[in-house]
C-alpha cells in the first residue's frame, strides 16, 4: 500500500519544516489545518512565527498553480512526495483533522494514512476511531545536504568526466571525483560545462598560508577560496569541517602574499544562543570581538610556529598575530546598508541565521575586486523564526546555483576532534 501522512495543525506550529521530514510519503493536510495556522499566526511568540513560516511556504508552492493541477499534488522537492490539500469532511465535526482521516481512508483503500499530530488528546481520538497516529519530533534535525546541492559528482571509475559532465545536472563549479583526482566545471565559450584538473592542496600538494588540506573536500573548497574568477562561495557543513580556517587561510594568503585584496572583512549576525548578556561597551569592533570567538580561535592557529608564520618564536608568533588581526576588520551587520565595499575579502559567518532580505542587503554591498565568502550550518539556526527552508543561507544557494561566478559546496567530514565530530553526528 501506497503510505501518507495526515498531518495536523499542531505539527506545523511545532516544526514549519516538517512537510520536508517523512521522505517519499506523500503528504494530506485538510482544510481545518490552514483555518489553524490563520488563527494562530498573529503574535509575537514562536508559535505565531512557526505559523507564518508554514503559510509563506504553501503560498510560494501555490503561486501560479491553477485549481485542477492541485489535485495531482505539489512536488515538495526530490526525494520527497507530493501535497495534497483535503477539502472534503465534515465541517461540523468535533474534530474536523479526524474526520477527513476518515474520509481519505474510506476514498482511498489503496493508501495506508497515518495521522501525525503533537496533540496526545488528537492521537488518543484516533486510535479510538481505527485510525493508525503517532508523533511528531523535530530533534532530527534537516542536515545541509537534504536540502541545498553537495557541489561534488561522483563518477564510475573508468568513466570519461567529460561525458560524464554531458550526462549529469551538473552546474557551473561543481565537481567531478573519481577516487582521489577531481575535477571543476567551468563553462566554455559555447556555455557547456568542461572538467578542468584542480589544484592538489592536500598534505603532498601545495599549502595556503601554511595550511593543507586533511581531506579531500577541504582542497576543493581551498580550490573556491584561492580562486579570484569566483565572487561568491558559499561553504556549508557542521562544525569540526574547517570553513573558517579554510577561509581565513585563503584570505590572508591573497591579501598580504599576493595583495589581491586591501583586507578581510568579518560579519555575522549577532543572535545569541542562551540569555541576552546586555549591552557590550565600546566601539562597533569592539562590541563585535565577543561574536567572533572562532575568528580569534584560527588566527592563534594560523599564526602558530607550527605553520611557519614568526619564524617559530612565541615573540614572533605575537608579531605575526598582531599583523593578521591589522588587517582584518570586524564589522557589523547593522551598518552594512548604503555602504559598497572595493576590494574586500569579506567573510559572513553564521550565515544561516539570516534572512533573505538581510542576505540580499549584504550580498549587493560588493563592488568591483570584492568576493564573499558565506559560511554556515542549516541544522544550527538559532534566530527562532527562520527555518531550514526559509534561511538567508538556503535562498542565496539556490538563487547562484547557475551563475559562473558563484560556487557552492557542502562539507560533511569533521576534522576538530573525535569528540566534536561524534557530538555532530549524534546530538
Amino acid at each position: 500500500m501506497r503510505r501518507a501522512c495526515l498531518l495536523d495543525t499542531s505539527v506545523l506550529l511545532h516544526d514549519p519544516a516538517a512537510l520536508f521530514r517523512f521522505g517519499e510519503q506523500d503528504i494530506y493536510l485538510p482544510l481545518a489545518v490552514l483555518h489553524g495556522l490563520d488563527a494562530a499566526r498573529h503574535g509575537n511568540s514562536e508559535e505565531a512565527r512557526n505559523a507564518l513560516q508554514a503559510a509563506r511556504f504553501l503560498d510560494e508552492r501555490l503561486a501560479g498553480i491553477a485549481p485542477r493541477e492541485l489535485e495531482r499534488g505539489l512536488p515538495l522537492g526530490e526525494g520527497l512526495g507530493r501535497l495534497y490539500f483535503l477539502t472534503e469532511g465534515d465541517a461540523g465535526h468535533p474534530t474536523p483533522v479526524l474526520a477527513a482521516a476518515q474520509t481519505l481512508t474510506r476514498t482511498h483503500p489503496d493508501v495506508h494514512v497515518t495521522v501525525v499530530a503533537r496533540d496526545i488528546n488528537l492521537r488518543i481520538q484516533a486510535s479510538v476511531l481505527g485510525l493508525h497516529a503517532t508523533d511528531h519530533e523535530s530533534e532530527a534535525p534537516l542536515d545541509d545536504p537534504d536540502l541545498l546541492p553537495g557541489g561534488i559528482h561522483a563518477i564510475a571509475p573508468h568513466a570519461d568526466p567529460a561525458t560524464a559532465a554531458g550526462e549529469l545536472a551538473a552546474r557551473p563549479n561543481e565537481f567531478l571525483v573519481q577516487d582521489a583526482t577531481a575535477w571543476r566545471l567551468q563553462p566554455d565559450a559555447d556555455g557547456r560545462l568542461q572538467p578542468v584538473p584542480v589544484t592538489d592542496y592536500g598534505p603532498e600538494g601545495e599549502s595556503v598560508w601554511g595550511i593543507h588540506a586533511r581531506n579531500q573536500q577541504q582542497a576543493l573548497a581551498l580550490n573556491l577560496l584561492m580562486d579570484p574568477t569566483i565572487d561568491l562561495v558559499t561553504l556549508l557543513g557542521p562544525a569540526g569541517t574547517g570553513k573558517t580556517l579554510l577561509t581565513l587561510a585563503a584570505g590572508l594568503a591573497q591579501t598580504l602574499e599576493v595583495q589581491h585584496y586591501d583586507e578581510i572583512l568579518m560579519t555575522r549576525a549577532t543572535v545569541a544562543i542562551g540569555e541576552d548578556i546586555g549591552y557590550l561597551p565600546g566601539t562597533e569592533e569592539e562590541k563585535m570581538t565577543p561574536w567572533m570567538g572562532a575568528l580569534m580561535d584560527n588566527l592563534e592557529i594560523l599564526s602558530a610556529p607550527a605553520s611557519g608564520a614568526g619564524g617559530g618564536s612565541r615573540w614572533g608568533q605575537a608579531a605575526t598575530q598582531d599583523l593578521l588581526q591589522s588587517r582584518i576588520r570586524i564589522r557589523s551587520l547593522n551598518f552594512m546598508r548604503g555602504r559598497t565595499l572595493l576590494n574586500r575579502y569579506m567573510v559572513l559567518d553564521e550565515a544561516q541565521n539570516l534572512t533573505p532580505q538581510q542576505m540580499r542587503t549584504l550580498i549587493t554591498r560588493a563592488g568591483p575586486g570584492t568576493k564573499i565568502v558565506c559560511l554556515g550550518n542549516i541544522a544550527q539556526i538559532d534566530t527562532p523564526w527562520l527555518t531550514p527552508t526559509t534561511s538567508g543561507l538556503t535562498y542565496l544557494v539556490r538563487r547562484f546555483r547557475d551563475w559562473p561566478h558563484g560556487a557552492h559546496l557542502t562539507l560533511t567530514r569533521g576534522e576538530r576532534s573525535r569528540l566534536a565530530a561524534h557530538a555532530s553526528d549524534v546530538l
